[in-house]
């Protein structure tokens, strides 16, 4: 009887703990590749993205002091990283793509355009590709993105 107990409570503790055991390793190996891309875009030591944020693999940093916004994307199959100087920029926009007129988004990125030029740079924040159940993120990206431009239009107008 006691082997009996022993055995299926060392099965349930092994049911809950290998779980647990991946995910903590999945957050620590995401926590360095973060720590690793700040550092390679920090220009030694120039900037220090003290406010950051992240959801569904998306980490958006920015430097309200020196004005760098730097976006992490692990959603794509390679990782996608865009580094903007929001000292060149004159003004963000969010650009939301729809297949037809109302009907659904396939696309929000940001849409950054430097100062004395035409040039613009694009941003994908939301991609319907990258959503495996249709449109289950995008609700919650939209809002970040949101979020995120009112901070980035703050950091551009300081």
């Amino acid at each position: 009887m006691d082997t009996s107990v022993t055995i299926i409570g060392l099965v349930i503790t092994l049911l809950i703990a290998t779980p647990l055991f991946f995910v903590f390793r999945s957050n620590m190996i995401s926590k360095n590749k973060i720590k690793t891309i700040k550092e390679a875009y920090s220009k030694n030591n120039t900037y220090n993205y003290e406010l950051t944020e992240i959801l569904n693999n998306k980490v958006m940093n920015i430097d309200e002091n020196k004005k760098a916004f730097l976006f992490m994307d692990f959603n794509y199959k390679e990782e996608y990283t865009a580094f903007v100087d929001l000292n060149t920029i004159s003004s963000c926009d969010l650009v939301v793509t729809t297949k037809n007129p109302k009907e659904t988004i396939v696309k929000i990125e940001f849409e950054f355009k430097y100062k004395n030029t035409d040039i613009k740079e694009f941003i994908p924040i939301y991609t319907i590709e990258n959503d495996q159940i249709n449109q289950i993120r995008l609700y919650e990206e939209h809002q970040l993105a949101k979020k995120w431009k009112a901070i980035i239009d703050n950091c551009i107008s300081k």
